[in-house]
């Protein structure tokens, strides 16, 4: 693993990290890795990596993309007034699960949380991910709180729209 380092993701590495989302029954559904890469992932990352509050990181072994997941850096009130990093679309490649390359990867995404001043890292996780729930709370996370999400389809009117 001494080839294996950590950066910021560029806009050549988006389908090998689109392809990596889409590595598991969940990321089939949601994802189309197909190419030539819709232009709305191409998007994504412009507005993701022209937001300093936002960190698209892959994990590379020399060439390859063998991981990747995104932070986002919160300022808040609550807690004080504390920053919080939110790490989202944690993934790796499926052939090297089992390394210790997610613990690397998570390690390094929290020491950044740290250098941003963040007092609380947090993140989701899909309910029928047992694995990686285990793989958080080893890592030390508690599942202390109930997520809940509302999809916005386009063109949607939301029941709460006349708020």
């Amino acid at each position: 693993m001494s080839a294996i380092s950590i950066r910021r993701a560029r806009e050549a590495d988006v389908a090998a990290i689109v392809a990596t989302l889409a590595d598991d029954a969940l990321g089939q559904a949601r994802e189309d890795a197909g190419l030539p890469l819709s232009r709305a992932y191409l998007d994504a990352f412009a507005a993701i990596d022209g937001d300093p509050n936002q960190f698209l990181a892959v994990m590379t072994d020399g060439d390859d993309i063998v991981g990747t997941l995104q932070i986002t850096f919160i300022a808040g009130l609550s807690l004080r007034g504390a920053r919080r990093g939110l790490i989202e679309a944690v993934r790796v490649a499926a052939g090297r699960r089992g390394e210790g390359l997610g613990q690397r990867l998570f390690e390094w995404a929290i020491d950044k949380c740290r250098e941003r001043g963040c007092r609380v890292v947090q993140l989701t996780t899909n309910k029928s991910r047992t694995d990686a729930h285990r793989f958080y709370e080893r890592l030390g996370f508690k599942a202390s709180h109930i997520g809940y999400k509302l999809e916005l389809q386009a063109g949607a009117q939301p029941f709460i729209a006349a708020l």
